[in-house]
């Protein structure tokens, strides 16, 4: 049985809070996490953690906003915003960074053309699951 879902890049996917998803994600949209993922997530436009969301993965992306959980490396194109009372425990990879005072980030910060994150490498890697796919408990 194939549970693999595909978002044909219309409108943004939700995790609404109390769900659970184990495995790797990836999106050609939008992607709001209001709910708890263990595995990385990748999207070729932007990753929204909501207040209540926590991933316990990779996060790749053009841009991401993060306001929950996040236990991994985050690498964007574009912009991180780190806001409100989020926490991040993992290196951030991006373009610009935005951290307001209440936010909690624990890793190394790299920014700018030094990294060179494409939407090339931000595709390549929403491709490599690893033959892992997402399923819902």
């Amino acid at each position: 049985m194939n549970n693999e879902k595909t978002n044909g890049g219309n409108g943004a996917t939700l995790i609404s809070a109390g769900t659970t998803l184990k495995g790797d994600i990836s999106s050609n949209s939008d992607l709001r996490i209001d709910g708890n993922i263990v595995g990385n997530v990748s999207s070729s436009a932007k990753i929204v953690i909501g207040a209540s969301g926590n991933v316990e993965g990779d996060l790749s992306s053009n841009q991401a906003d993060i306001v929950g959980k996040v236990s991994g490396n985050i690498k964007t194109k574009d912009l991180v915003q780190l806001r409100g009372d989020c926490v991040v425990n993992g290196n951030v990879y991006a373009g610009k960074l935005q951290v307001e005072p209440t936010a909690i980030f624990n890793g190394q910060c790299h920014m700018g053309t030094n990294e060179k994150i494409s939407v090339k490498n931000v595709a390549d890697m929403a491709n490599n699951t690893n033959g892992v796919k997402a399923t819902a408990q």
